[in-house]
């Protein structure tokens, strides 16, 4: 299991509604249901939970994005997401 440690304990909990907090959450979500699928490939249920994190993840950059350019780059430099659009 993956984890990045980019916001710190004390961050998360003061900041678990920020657009940015949400992100790195979806993000581990996402990295351990992938290795996940390494040994489970039939898992479909959980493939479709995936695919939903996957959206709410889009969205949220999307609209971080449109909100505050410099903040998107920051954050998908950190998590080492790629940028799916220019805006």
């Amino acid at each position: 299991m993956v984890k990045i440690s980019v916001i710190s304990q004390k961050e998360k909990e003061e900041n678990r509604g920020c657009v940015e907090f949400q992100v790195f959450s979806f993000t581990n979500k996402i990295r351990r249901l992938t290795s996940h699928f390494e040994l489970h490939k039939k898992d479909y249920l959980s493939q479709r939970g995936l695919r939903k994190i996957l959206g709410k993840r889009q969205r949220l950059l999307s609209y971080l994005s449109k909100k505050n350019r410099v903040r998107y780059k920051e954050l998908i430099g950190q998590l080492n997401i790629r940028d799916t659009k220019n805006h």
